[in-house]
């Protein structure tokens, strides 16, 4: 895909091409769990249940301040941006923008975005210069 972007020093405009990720589908936790009762000796209801749970107590973990290692799975952590103050006294709790989760998969999981490979695909993107709509291979 190419978008236009300006350019650090005189401000022009110059197309660059940028990845994107392309997916086929998606798995729901159904399926999940249906994947995994195939690969062992618990049925898929008690693999639902183990995961809604999990999602429980991940909740009440984080939000306890805690960081939560699931083992080869990998880590959750909360992380916080917030705006800052000129001293310790002045910065309250509006200042805290936001929490997000922070996920660091574990040593497979990192392993996988190594090893994945990539083609380039003609793209078409709905380009919205002048006003348009319609659609350019390639252009936005």
């Amino acid at each position: 895909m190419t978008r236009k972007v300006s350019d650090l020093k005189g401000g022009e405009k110059t197309e660059k091409v940028f990845a994107i990720a392309k997916y086929n589908g998606s798995t729901d936790i159904e399926t999940v769990s249906k994947l995994i009762e195939a690969r062992s000796a618990i049925s898929s209801a008690d693999v639902k249940a183990v995961l809604d749970n999990l999602n429980f107590v991940l909740g009440l973990e984080l939000a306890a301040g805690r960081i939560v290692y699931l083992g080869e799975l990998g880590t959750f952590r909360l992380t916080l941006r917030s705006s800052g103050a000129v001293t310790k006294d002045k910065f309250t709790n509006s200042n805290v923008k936001k929490a997000r989760l922070h996920f660091t998969p574990g040593a497979n999981l990192r392993q996988t975005c190594k090893t994945a490979s990539f083609t380039s695909l003609d793209v078409k993107v709905k380009s919205t210069e002048n006003g348009g709509g319609e659609e350019k291979p390639g252009e936005l």
